[in-house]
């Protein structure tokens, strides 16, 4: 939810998925949070991260994807 809502006062875009109700996206969050269902998971240009925070994601956009970010 902290995340979630730090979110809010960015201007990055972002697609929810419900992994209790999306088997694939569920699939996802096991394979790369060790077999656990951790929420957030994040993927950035390919990159997954479990439970990252703001400035985690951040720098994960900056780095990956720096034209995502508006000025």
């Amino acid at each position: 939810m902290n995340l979630l809502l730090s979110l809010l006062f960015t201007r990055l875009r972002y697609t929810k998925r419900n992994i209790w109700r999306d088997k694939d996206a569920a699939a996802f969050v096991r394979s790369v949070a060790d077999g656990n269902e951790t929420v957030p998971t994040v993927t950035v240009a390919g990159h997954a991260m479990v439970n990252p925070s703001k400035r985690q994601l951040l720098d994960a956009v900056r780095e990956y994807a720096p034209h995502l970010l508006v000025s």
